[in-house]
Parts: C-alpha cells; sequence; structure tokens
C-alpha cells in the first residue's frame, strides 16, 4: 500500500469543479460534497472506518450529470450510535432535507441501517455494500479499545490499514487501496479515535420499517475486511432484498469498480432537465448560461485513470418481486444507480 504518489487525473479535475462544504453543527464539524439538483431527494454516500466524502467523487460525477443529487459525507466526531443518530438528522434539518436515500459501505452500511431503524420516516431506501448488522465481532478483535483515546494517531492509522489486503491485487483494485490508504492519512487522531469506536461499541440492528423491495446489497465476493459470516448475516435478515454480486472489487468496489456496480430501485425522479451545465461556486446544477459561458461540465473531464476490473462476471439477483436478474455483463454506475433512484 502506498500513502504517497500523484492523485489520479479525474480525482483532480472532481476538486477543481465540485466544492468541499464545511458546516459546524453543535460540537461537530460536517465535511461534505452536495452535487446535483436540490429539488430531488439526495442519494447520502456514508463511507467506512477508513473514508472519506472523496471516496464517492467517481458517484458524484456520474450520477449529477443525469440530473441526481448526491451528497458524500465524512462522519464527524461521533463517540456512540445515540449520538450518531441525532447528529446525522441535524445534519440533514439544517440543509433542509426530509428524505434521502443512503448508500453506505462497511461501518457506514451499519451506521445507515442504525439511522434508518430509529428514524424510519426519512430514509426512503438503502443501498447496503460489505456491511454488517453488529459490532460484537469488531469488538472482540479489539480488547484495547478502552485505551483507544489515548492511543497515537500512527498506530491507530496501522490497526486502520492491517484490514485491508495489501495485495497483490489486480491494477484497479490497487489502486482503490492506494487511494484510500492517502485519504486515511488525512484523518486527526480523534477522528480515527471515534470511527475505530463506533466500529466497536456494542450495538446491533434491530427491526427496520423500511420493506426489503427497497433494499439493495451490493457485495464483493473477492477479499473485504467484512468478514463473510456477517455479510451473509445481512443477506438472511433482509431476504426480498435486491442483491447486486461482484467477483472482485475487493473492500472499495466504488473505486475499484464504477463501471460495473449494480445498484437499483430506490424511488425518485432525477431532474436531467437541470443538467446543462455545473457552476463552480454553488455545487448545484447550472443553467445554460453556464454552459454557453463553458461552465464546468463532467462531459468535458480528462481520461478516467480508473477502468473495469477483469475479474469476470457480475450477478444481479432479486429474491422477491415477478422478477429476477441474471447478467454477464457489466453495466455502468451512472446506469444501475440512475435506475436505482429511479425506480426502474
Amino acid at each position: 500500500m502506498k500513502s504517497g504518489g500523484a492523485a489520479p487525473g479525474d480525482y483532480v479535475y472532481f476538486k477543481s469543479v465540485v466544492p468541499l462544504h464545511k458546516i459546524s453543527i453543535g460540537q461537530k464539524l460536517w465535511r461534505y460534497y452536495d452535487f446535483g439538483p436540490k429539488t430531488v431527494p439526495p442519494l447520502v454516500c456514508i463511507p467506512g472506518i477508513a473514508g472519506t466524502a472523496d471516496v464517492y467523487y467517481k458517484q458524484i460525477m456520474s450520477l449529477s450529470m443525469k440530473g441526481y443529487r448526491v451528497i458524500s459525507i465524512d462522519v464527524p466526531q461521533i463517540w456512540n450510535h445515540h449520538e450518531w443518530i441525532h447528529s446525522f438528522e441535524k445534519f440533514l434539518d439544517s440543509m433542509n432535507i426530509h428524505h434521502v436515500h443512503i448508500y453506505g459501505t462497511s461501518l457506514g452500511g451499519f451506521l445507515a441501517q442504525i439511522f434508518a431503524q430509529h428514524r424510519p420516516r426519512r430514509v426512503k431506501s438503502l443501498v447496503l455494500s460489505n456491511t454488517f448488522l453488529e459490532t460484537h465481532k469488531f469488538a472482540a478483535a479489539m480488547p484495547w479499545s478502552p485505551v483507544v483515546n489515548w492511543t497515537p494517531s500512527f498506530l491507530l492509522k496501522r490497526y486502520l490499514l492491517t484490514g485491508i489486503r495489501d495485495g497483490p491485487h489486480e491494477p484497479f483494485i490497487a489502486d482503490s487501496v492506494d487511494f484510500v490508504v492517502s485519504q486515511v492519512e488525512t484523518l486527526s487522531r480523534d477522528d480515527l479515535s471515534s470511527r475505530l469506536m463506533l466500529n466497536v461499541n456494542d450495538a446491533s440492528v434491530g427491526s427496520l420499517m423500511l420493506p426489503d423491495s427497497f433494499i439493495t446489497i451490493m457485495d464483493t465476493n473477492d477479499y473485504s475486511a467484512v468478514p463473510q459470516q456477517l455479510k451473509d448475516q445481512v443477506n438472511e435478515r433482509y431476504p426480498g432484498a435486491r442483491r447486486a454480486v461482484l467477483k472482485t472489487g475487493g473492500d472499495f468496489p466504488f473505486l475499484s469498480r464504477p463501471d460495473e456496480l449494480h445498484l437499483r430501485r430506490v424511488g425518485v425522479e432525477p431532474r436531467p432537465d437541470l443538467v446543462q451545465g455545473f457552476t463552480h461556486n454553488n455545487g448545484s446544477a447550472g443553467s445554460s448560461k453556464d454552459k454557453k459561458d463553458g461552465g464546468n461540465n463532467f462531459d468535458n473531464r480528462p481520461g478516467d485513470n480508473g477502468g473495469t476490473g477483469s475479474g469476470g462476471h457480475d450477478h444481479e439477483t432479486q429474491n422477491s418481486g415477478s422478477e429476477s436478474h441474471d447478467s454477464d455483463e457489466s453495466i455502468p454506475t451512472s446506469t444501475m444507480l440512475a435506475n436505482t433512484i429511479l425506480g426502474l
């Protein structure tokens, strides 16, 4: 794993176009990207323990061009799950957002389920990737958690990164690992400590009011830091959920295989009529004047350093309803997420 090196070209371009927002709510500092038309309920992306708001930049780029609003957040310094529920709700309230679709990976998927359990009227759908239902296994693997607040930053980073397999990887998985490692280097000691505590504090997901048909489970079949037993529990809990299986992709398929993520059925209309250009300053879809004046547009972005993986075909199924889907060809992420949000 490398923590240095040049940033991917498409990420450099993303940073030049999409502003990073910061807002203090109480004692919590929220860092987030918010891009796309503000007239539709957003897809909120919650990263795993090693992620930041930046790790979903490929999804922000592709979906915003189709008329969807995407918000990607950093989990602020929150130390328990009760605090998470109230803090995330206040964050949404501050932005006047009443309903959300949530895409959560690993710890982010667990936090998404906890929020959906306790605030069911606010969550329209869930997309869960390489996640879990309870924290007991992680707590048992970290007996030194009582002293995490006094642990030096470099030791916390070392512990965090031990959960990520260090090769050999296919090139695009290796690139995704390197990108996440570079993001871990930006986290403070308190950032790391709080995330580790959320991962080990004794908690489990209870029953959700959200029907299984509004839940999509997307897992990778190769190595993941989340044990397969815990991922199987998620599948058993939501037998009617739609499933999207990637044969390869590692812990970060949203980076390593962004054009092959199978995500469907969320249920909100996009606003493609607003996607004519993008302003550089406010992070929302622009007007025709923006395009006429040469406003920043992702259609004109430079070539992506990433691409699709070579790990074979993917498989998507739905265990309930009148149809099932088996596909031997990859479907672009933008199309799959668009279908997810549109409800196709």
